[in-house]
């Protein structure tokens, strides 16, 4: 069985751009965008830990596991 994919969601209106994401990614996975709002380097890489989503002060960024991959799995 393969591992669980992820990616985030970023809630633009609500990101001030503070870089607790940055720096509390275990894998060092996160890195600016453009307009500064976090995205992910590698989704290969990420391990679904939350902790980008659960130390935002602002609930700006949501980690969503990839719910497709595991069904298309579970059916075989």
């Amino acid at each position: 069985m393969g591992r669980a994919k992820f990616s985030l969601k970023v809630y633009n209106e609500r990101c001030k751009d503070c870089g607790i994401c940055f720096a509390f990614c275990p894998k060092e996975n996160l890195q600016p965008s453009d307009d500064g709002s976090p995205e992910l380097i590698d989704p290969e890489a990420c391990t679904g830990c939350k902790l980008c989503e659960y130390l935002c002060p602002d609930f700006a960024i949501q980690v969503i596991k990839d719910e497709t991959e595991a069904l298309q799995k579970e059916s075989r």
